[in-house]
């Protein structure tokens, strides 16, 4: 909300200049649209922008980003919402909402699809399987695409096909300046880098092709273990993780069981041969003997009916905190961590997953995407998660002890989707030696730092 005088006449004047050109069901100050607009899947977040403009077409961005610029507004751009840190929304500024533009067009003879800046996994991959094809995307369908997309993208699939950050083959970029700027690997290709694991701090992606791919059918599911079996099983995926084949990719978490207690669940997906897949001595059902597990329920499945299936897991409106490293393996400390906090969630909601990265995403050259973390590697997210009438103190703390002791295992730096702004001793180490050439590109288009839809060290001055 305003903050000053000044402040609420820029906000009425920006108001004044969007009505001119647009309908009033497009630009929202306050009403059923407004609270639509700014409610995320973070039901913590407490950022309101003074002006949400629902974005229709490229022209509308484009008029977003110029009011915003000519009266001097805060500017964010909301995709599907799904950043727990909240920065899809400018607390007093102009928010642009792109959830209208969710359109997906598929090219089969291409094997490409053109998708809308606001599209989720769910769009994408609904569209993409009416011609038997897949695309990269993460554990769950209500993400936004493009939010994924430009911070990396980790997924079942990236062991077989990479991150989504891989499969990004061009992009419409509106910069900060308002031009509409088309990148892929023959125009403007520095641009095209960056927005491969750079984040969304380079301008609006309207839009983007991504690769896709035929794999229209998985062999995934769940195994469920009690939790006085986790250090014993996780050292057992420890070895199927280090001779797993590219088809294979196996997460793992701590979450609680259906009684409510800690239990350590395993998560394949296995994108090769059906049958080798649903074979009792292949190497995804000896993933269900791995101990005496609570459940186990693996079978061939529709890949976007498993994305969508997942939703549920993870409702909009919980308040959430996550936290983020990436360690090289799981290694004896690291099962250490996992067992501690693992068997101490500080409530049934909140859970350690662990994101495997092996494979084809492991074999790009660090130098080639703006993501620099090529080694495998497994990306924890510690996610705490409480109810709205609770203060969420103690999650905070466990999130942050967790964080602390994987620190000493972990890479520096981390995964750039889920670190939030209080991540300090992270945030310099993000990008490594690709970090020169972000800023430059960064300066070139946004050189007064408009967007910032992920962390991105700026440069000192000259």
């Amino acid at each position: 909300m305003p903050h000053s005088l000044e402040d609420a006449q820029s906000i009425v004047a920006a108001h004044r200049a969007l009505r001119l050109h647009l309908p009033a069901q497009q630009v929202h100050v306050s009403g059923p649209s407004y609270a639509d607009g700014v409610t995320l899947w973070n039901g913590a977040v407490k950022h309101r922008p003074a002006l949400l403009l629902s974005c229709t077409s490229t022209d509308d961005v484009v008029l977003g980003v110029r009011t915003a610029r000519e009266f001097g507004l805060p500017l964010s751009v909301r995709g599907r919402g799904h950043d727990y840190a909240g920065r899809a929304l400018a607390d007093g500024g102009l928010t642009l909402d792109l959830r209208p533009m969710h359109g997906v067009l598929v090219v089969p003879a291409a094997r490409a699809a053109e998708v809308g800046g606001g599209a989720s996994a769910n769009d994408l991959l609904a569209a993409a399987a009416e011609h038997g094809m897949v695309a990269a995307t993460g554990t769950i369908g209500t993400v936004g695409v493009a939010g994924l997309t430009l911070g990396g993208g980790y997924g079942p699939l990236s062991g077989r096909v990479g991150l989504a950050a891989d499969n990004l083959l061009a992009a419409e970029v509106v910069t900060a300046d308002g031009t509409v700027v088309r990148t892929d690997g023959h125009h403007d290709p520095d641009l095209l880098w960056a927005l491969r694991g750079g984040g969304g701090n380079f301008g609006v992606v309207t839009s983007m092709t991504v690769r896709l791919h035929a794999v229209p059918t998985v062999v995934t599911g769940m195994v469920l273990y009690p939790w006085e079996q986790a250090r014993q099983v996780l050292a057992r995926v420890h070895e199927a993780q280090q001779d797993s084949p590219d088809d294979l990719t196996i997460q793992v978490g701590a979450i609680a069981a259906p009684h409510g207690s800690p239990a350590l669940l395993v998560l394949p997906t296995w994108s090769g041969d059906v049958a080798t897949g649903r074979n009792p001595s292949g190497p995804v059902m000896t993933l269900a003997r791995l101990g005496d597990p609570l459940i186990a329920q693996l079978d061939a499945a529709p890949y976007a009916a498993t994305i969508a299936g997942r939703d549920a897991m993870f409702p909009d409106g919980r308040h959430v905190t996550i936290r983020t490293r990436s360690v090289p393996e799981l290694s004896e400390d690291v099962i250490d961590v996992i067992d501690r906090f693992g068997g101490q969630l500080p409530t049934p909601m909140s859970g350690i997953t662990l994101h495997h990265f092996h494979g084809s995403a492991a074999r790009i050259a660090p130098g080639d995407t703006a993501f620099v973390l090529r080694r495998p590697h497994l990306m924890t997210e510690i996610i705490g998660i409480w109810p709205a009438e609770e203060t969420g103190e103690h999650v905070h703390s466990w999130a942050d002890a967790a964080s602390v002791a994987l620190a000493g295992q972990a890479f520096p730096g981390g995964y750039a989707n889920l670190l939030g702004p209080e991540a300090t001793d992270q945030i310099p180490d993000i990008y490594g030696d690709n970090l020169p050439r972000l800023q430059r590109i960064k300066a070139a288009v946004d050189p007064e730092g408009v967007f910032s839809a992920t962390p991105l060290p700026m440069a000192e001055p000259a």
